[in-house]
């Protein structure tokens, strides 16, 4: 008698899952072990599982498909089985997001009829620029150029289509500034001329992580009393010590980010003011023995927060690999349920992406999260005397059922005073 697949709770909150796709198809001998389709849940995309031997001699579910918990996916049985849809088998079900390609656009009217433009003719697109002014460019191309600070929009591809490749934004940067400052201007005029609309205008279907980030936000500000507290701390320690330990160990491939810094930073605060590392659980406030402290991805659907389990044990040489790897499981949506729950605190830094100052939404079951801004460089006074100075700005988002102000504040102290003596952040 063939074995129904019904499809599995993959995650704490999930309620229906996605198929991707199928990495079998029907006639197909599978064994225990193999992998049968990709399923998306409301937090990660992740494989389904085979636990019997047989041929796969049914499958009940699309591709696309949302089904629920329960229901039947597939069937595996013996070569030439005969097998009837269950009742719990899915009805065919409209794919969760149609490619932007398959989507209709909205009707658009007639434009207006135009006056004959008098003058000079618009001039081109910015180089390197793709369909509606998008800049083509290798991931590494791009990075070195966030890294340097160099404008892609006024290169020139050298790769297939016009793509930008690391060997152009090296080249741009030895131009100089003066090849810039002109090419800079030319895009300027060719996007003062831009015409046309900013974008397709299409409707997408919320995917399962966008609506369950949507439906925890909500809930999170609705029914959790939040209150910020913010200071500024002094980053110029830190960034030193983050430069002398990556030179000296640039050739164990260690390199070691502000982030690792903070992360690490965070989970010997709370180690200090174990207040805050804690829940609200209606008639009771559980406190955790363990800092993990989890940290904010963003990804198409929206963000994730994968956990570094037991924060406070690690080093910081063991935090910055682990949260690297973390973060690329995480866009490529392979993170496993046991790598993205179980966090007791969070951290958002949106410093990287050159936002001052911001304050983050709690993360349920979190009591509290931090928000990161960028180092900034500005007047301090120091000494009696006004200095340049590198401060970096820390926000925290508190549930005041678990946390009052005075504690949230003695945790930004001595989240501050390790960040100031980096140093020991290395004991």
């Amino acid at each position: 008698m063939a074995q129904i697949i019904d499809m599995p709770k993959l995650s704490d909150t999930m309620t229906v899952g996605t198929l991707v796709k199928w990495k079998k198809k029907e006639g197909d001998a599978v064994k225990s072990g193999d992998m049968l389709a990709e399923v998306e849940t409301d937090k990660a995309t992740m494989e389904l599982e085979s636990f019997f031997d047989g041929t796969l001699v049914k499958i009940f579910a699309p591709e696309g498909s949302q089904i629920a918990i329960g229901a039947a996916l597939c069937a595996i049985g013996k070569p030439g089985e005969v097998v009837e849809a269950p009742a719990s088998a899915p009805k065919v079900a409209a794919p969760a997001a149609a490619p932007a390609s398959a989507v209709a656009p909205a009707p658009t009217p007639a434009p207006a009829p135009q006056p004959v433009p008098v003058g000079p003719a618009p001039s081109p697109t910015p180089a390197g620029a793709g369909p509606q002014g998008r800049v083509k460019i290798s991931p590494l191309a791009k990075k070195i150029a966030q890294d340097k600070g160099i404008d892609t929009r006024n290169i020139q591809g050298s790769g297939p289509g016009g793509r930008i490749v690391r060997a152009d934004v090296l080249a741009a940067e030895k131009a100089g500034p003066a090849a810039a400052k002109s090419a800079t201007g030319t895009a300027l005029s060719a996007m003062s001329l831009a015409k046309g609309p900013i974008q397709q205008e299409r409707v997408l279907a919320v995917s399962n992580m966008r609506g369950t980030i949507a439906r925890r936000l909500v809930e999170s500000k609705s029914q959790i009393p939040h209150f910020y507290l913010e200071v500024e701390a002094d980053a110029a320690p830190v960034l030193a010590l983050r430069a002398q330990i990556n030179a000296a160990l640039e050739k164990e491939g260690v390199k070691l980010s502000v982030n690792d810094f903070i992360l690490k930073a965070s989970a010997e605060a709370l180690r200090q003011v174990p207040g805050v590392n804690a829940t609200w659980e209606g008639t009771q406030i559980r406190y955790f023995a363990a800092a993990h402290v989890s940290f904010a991805v963003a990804i198409d659907d929206g963000l994730i927060t994968p956990v570094i389990r037991d924060t406070h044990l690690k080093s910081i040489f063991q935090i910055s690999p682990e949260a690297k790897q973390l973060a690329k499981l995480a866009k490529d949506k392979k993170l496993q349920p046991a790598q993205f729950t179980g966090g007791t605190f969070c951290v958002s830094n949106l410093g990287m992406m050159g936002v001052d100052r911001f304050s983050a939404i709690i993360n349920p079951p979190n009591a509290a999260i931090l928000a990161v801004g960028a180092t900034v460089e500005k007047p301090v006074v120091k000494d009696g005397r006004v200095e340049v100075g590198q401060r970096m700005s820390l926000t925290l988002s508190c549930d005041h059922r678990v946390v009052d102000g005075a504690l949230g504040a003695q945790f930004l102290g001595a989240l501050r005073r390790l960040l100031e003596a980096p140093a020991l952040l290395l004991i």
